[in-house]
Parts: C-alpha cells; structure tokens; sequence
C-alpha cells in the first residue's frame, strides 16, 4: 500500500476516534457541573480540559475567561482550535475523501453526511437542541462510521491502518479522561451521594458503567474504576484492550524498518498486562498514566516514520 494512502487512513481513523473522546470528555465534565459546586471550583474543571490538551494559550487568544460556555465552545464548534469536534470531523472527512477509491461507499457516506449534518448546526444551535443530546450524536456517528467501515471493508492493509489509528487515540484519551477525573474526583475524599454521582458519571463517559456493575457488583470506588479502565483486558476502551490491539496490529502489518516501534508497543503492553492496580497507586496514578501517554506518543511517531507519508 502507499504510504500516502495508508497517511490517510490512520489519520481519517484517528481523528473520528478523537472527535468521539473530546464528546466524551466534555460530557463527563458537563455531566459533573451539574452537581452544586462553587464556580472557582467549576471553571476549574473546566480549565483542566484545556490544561489536558495544551490549549491554554490558544484558548486564551480568543476567550477572556474559563467559563463553561466559552470552553464548550471552543471545544465543539470553533474552526480554529484544531482539537475541536469541528475540525477533527472535518479533518476525518478530509482525509476520507483523499482516498475514497479505497474506501467502501457505505464508509465514506457515514464519513461524510457526518460531518454535512455538523456543518450544518452553530453553536447556538447545538446549546439549544441540547447539548447532553449532541454528545450522544458525536458518540452515535463515531460508532456508526466504525460500523460500517469494519462491517464493509475488506480485511486488509487499508483496515489495518484504520485499526491501528482508532486505538492508538482510544488508549490515549482514555487515559487523559482517568487522569484528569481521578485527581480532580479523588482529592475530593467524599464518600457521599454526590462522589457516586460524578464516579458514575466518568464510568458513563467511556461507556462502562454497566460493565462496572457486571464486573464487580458492589459500590463504585476509584481504585476500581482504575483498575476497569487500565487493567481489564475484557474492558473495550481500557489500556490494556488499546495496547493488545497496537501489538496485534502493528504484527500484522510488519515491514523491513518497524521492528523497534513494534518492541516499544510490546514493552507498554507487557507493563500493562503485568500490572496491580495496588503497584499502581503506590507508584502514583498520574506518574503512572503520563508515562503510558509518553509511549503512546512515542509509538504513533515510530507509525509516522515506518509506515506514513514523509511530509
């Protein structure tokens, strides 16, 4: 395959992956605003989403105040933050459309009438028709492009790529969202209605409360919400899942130059699946999860240079 192709199929898949986690990191954080809180405190929940994604100088250019409203949107609908819902599915449809050839008409109609129906929709649109509402919409649409793309498409290098691109922005997101809602949740040291609240609100935001409640039937507590969204390799979105996946895939894609990029994600993936989440805590949560997002950087620039389009 090209590289160029390959280019654009990683990247089409990585950006409608991103799209759906920023939704669901907004929503968690909408989600928490709702409990009663003082606004200091509120904005600067609001502020970590900024802090998370190094958008603080950005966002300070065009916003005058961390307010929720001001990031909600520069978040969803501002064309010039490129982490936006915006532009991360125009960036997917974009790349989409770079190589439609190769992909099945069924992938490319869910692609671009996704990104149609958002360009269609302001942001006071999008506040008044709920906002809750459109963040299931990204969810749903995310979901019904990957759907279709791995319910149509033929499995060969070109779904390898996609694979390869969805997982490596899973497992990064997901663990920025535990980063960021486990500090801000645990310091907190409720044990209250309200920490069931928002504990079970950050289980929503990546899908998994009713996993939780299968997996371990009893009291939600942050050692194993951790422990879901790290450790379980029957977790969908948990690291272990994303970095089984990044093994499974990058070997199955194997070429001449990628043996030391492939040794990075079986290091990372071996560290994960040997894990106790009690090691965890005891070496520090976000010590732990910086470095997991340290090698996944270093992983998706090894992919850059094995595979994609030198640019």
């Amino acid at each position: 395959m090209l590289s160029r192709t390959a280019d654009h199929l990683y990247w089409m898949s990585r950006y409608t992956e991103r799209a759906e986690n920023m939704a669901r990191l907004l929503d968690v954080t909408y989600q928490m605003s709702l409990v009663p809180k003082s606004v200091a405190a509120e904005n600067q929940n609001w502020g970590a989403i900024l802090a998370l994604n190094s958008l603080e100088e950005p966002f300070a250019r065009g916003y005058d105040a961390v307010t929720a409203e001001n990031v909600l949107r520069f978040m969803i609908s501002d064309a010039n933050n490129p982490a936006s819902i915006y532009s991360c599915l125009r960036a997917a449809r974009e790349n989409a459309h770079a190589v439609r050839g190769t992909l099945t008409s069924e992938t490319w109609e869910a692609c671009n009438s996704t990104w149609i129906e958002l360009r269609s929709q302001n942001f006071q649109q999008i506040v008044s028709g709920g906002i809750e509402q459109f963040f299931e919409w990204v969810k749903l649409r995310s979901s019904v492009v990957r759907g279709v793309t791995f319910g149509t498409m033929l499995q060969d290098e070109a779904l390898h790529f996609i694979r390869l691109g969805g997982l490596i922005e899973r497992g990064d997101n997901t663990a920025r969202i535990l980063d960021v809602k486990y500090h801000v949740l645990r310091s907190k040291g409720d044990e209250n209605a309200t920490d069931f609240y928002q504990w079970a609100a950050l289980l929503r935001s990546v899908s998994a409360f009713e996993v939780y409640r299968k997996v371990y039937r009893d009291i939600i507590t942050p050692e194993r919400v951790a422990e879901l969204l790290m450790l379980r390799p029957d977790m969908p979105r948990s690291l272990h899942a994303c970095t089984k996946g990044i093994v499974r895939v990058l070997r199955a894609l194997s070429n001449h130059q990628s043996a030391e990029t492939e040794r990075l994600a079986g290091m990372l993936h071996a560290q994960i699946h040997y894990a106790r989440i009690d090691d965890i805590l005891r070496q520090g949560m976000h010590e732990v999860l910086t470095e997991f997002m340290n090698h996944i950087f270093n992983i998706g620039e090894g992919i850059n240079r094995d595979f994609l389009a030198q640019l």
